[in-house]
């Protein structure tokens, strides 16, 4: 087990369910449907990962990890969901947040590249699973 990965993806787990329940309760009446949707993807992208953070923190001794993983995996949530909450939410807190437009897909890039290096990483590896 790596200990770093495993709470990493149980932080990101938890910090999901504590924004699907805010998005659903506390932002139903304030966002748009299509603003609502938005922050659901950025919610599920998030919770999606930090699962497989949590499953390759138990399953580190199988697999030989290394920090761009967990880097990788950690930024492209940061970046990828991050910026679809702050754009999801831009109108409600009255800051334009259009900037970060070009974020999200740097952070879907990120976690993409990630998902390749860890196929590759698996590929590689002389473990039977």
């Amino acid at each position: 087990m790596d200990k770093t990965y495993t709470i990493l993806g149980a932080i990101f787990i938890c910090v999901s369910i504590i924004l699907g329940a805010f998005g659903t309760h506390g932002l139903k009446n304030i966002l748009t449907l299509s603003e609502m949707g938005s922050f659901e993807v950025g919610v599920r992208y998030q919770i999606y990962h930090g699962i497989v953070l949590l499953i390759l923190g138990l399953n580190a001794k199988k697999i030989s990890l290394n920090s761009f993983i967990i880097g990788g995996f950690s930024t492209g949530i940061i970046l990828f969901s991050g910026s679809i909450y702050l754009l999801s939410i831009d109108r409600a807190i009255g800051i334009d947040c259009s900037f970060l437009g070009p974020v999200t897909p740097v952070g879907g890039g990120t976690l993409i590249t990630t998902w390749i290096l860890l196929i590759i990483k698996i590929a590689r590896s002389n473990e039977r699973y």
